[in-house]
């Protein structure tokens, strides 16, 4: 029994670094594949920083909706910063190592920025729920102070899941393998090559998660119960069609952040990948981010307005 624990504990104190498999062994392929992250990756920052931009600068943008969505588009450059420079700079100099320690910042900074994602298309939800539920109170209730508090909460417990989630996952041995067989550190794959008996603080910080998660959706899926009644209890049709097109984006994106989560992380799981599970992996920190900006800005009377006003000054 002592020979064998020492085996293990030779294990682990062996594994330092882990093995990022990428997306193929071809290095040609390889590198193609980092460009082409890194022109998406460079067209999410612009677009995503000019949404920013805009609505910090034009006075007529400056309302709880255009807020929440200057943070949505400050956090999808978080989210999409996690992953792909780092994956560009492996696919150039084929060096796929990485340290136990940056392996737990891209874990924290996924989990915190990925749960903050969905805190903050919540909060959006209930802005959308006060905005044409209660039009003549939308002022009072969604003031400044309760739109900081709001953002400020949302930020607060994604940190906390995202430090309670990392800490579970890194004070478990890991002795199986150091090869991730994905381009990033991702959750699954950590715990496929965990030694450890006991995954009771990983059950427990998934569930508070998963509790959380749900009570999001929950609140959701009410807020737009309440929502679409009260639309299609409006007598014209142009002010149907204007109020479905202010809630429409949210619900677009909303949906799409949470079917390309579900289809990256719910699928059954196993010891090998092939490029198609590893792209597709990748999406729920790629398409939001990329999505975001199309859906709520350029298709935005307002903030086409606030662009050109922009480009006149200049």
């Amino acid at each position: 029994m002592k020979v064998v624990k020492e085996y293990i504990l030779s294990n682990v104190t062996a594994v330092t670094r882990f093995i990022l498999m990428g997306f193929s062994d071809i290095r040609e392929l390889e590198t193609l594949c980092g460009v082409t992250f890194l022109l998406t990756y460079m067209l999410i920052l612009m677009s995503n920083f000019l949404t920013i931009t805009l609505i910090t600068l034009d006075l007529k943008l400056q309302s709880p909706m255009y807020f929440f969505l200057k943070n949505l588009s400050l956090l999808d450059i978080f989210l999409v910063s996690v992953t792909i420079p780092n994956f560009f700079v492996n696919s150039l100099t084929h060096n796929n190592s990485i340290s136990i320690l940056g392996c737990a910042c891209q874990v924290l900074f996924m989990t915190t920025f990925g749960a903050g994602e969905v805190f903050f298309l919540t909060v959006m939800s209930y802005d959308r729920y006060v905005a044409v539920c209660s039009p003549l109170y939308y002022d009072a209730i969604m003031n400044s102070v309760t739109c900081m508090l709001m953002m400020g909460i949302s930020w607060s417990i994604a940190l906390f899941l995202g430090a309670m989630y990392t800490t579970a996952i890194f004070s478990m041995p890991f002795c199986s393998s150091n090869v991730i067989p994905q381009i990033f550190c991702d959750v699954p794959s950590l715990l496929r090559i965990s030694c450890s008996e006991s995954f009771v603080v990983i059950y427990t910080s998934f569930g508070i998660g998963l509790f959380l998660c749900i009570f999001c959706f929950i609140s959701i899926v009410i807020s737009y119960f309440y929502i679409f009644s009260t639309v299609l209890k409006i007598p014209t049709t142009k002010g149907q069609s204007k109020a479905f097109a202010t809630c429409l984006p949210h619900l677009i994106v909303f949906t799409v952040f949470i079917a390309t989560a579900c289809f990256a992380y719910l699928k059954s799981p196993s010891n090998t990948t092939s490029i198609i599970d590893r792209f597709f992996s990748v999406q729920p920190t790629v398409l939001p981010p990329a999505l975001n900006p199309v859906i709520y800005s350029l298709r935005n009377a307002d903030v086409h307005s606030a662009l050109k006003r922009l480009l006149q000054n200049l």
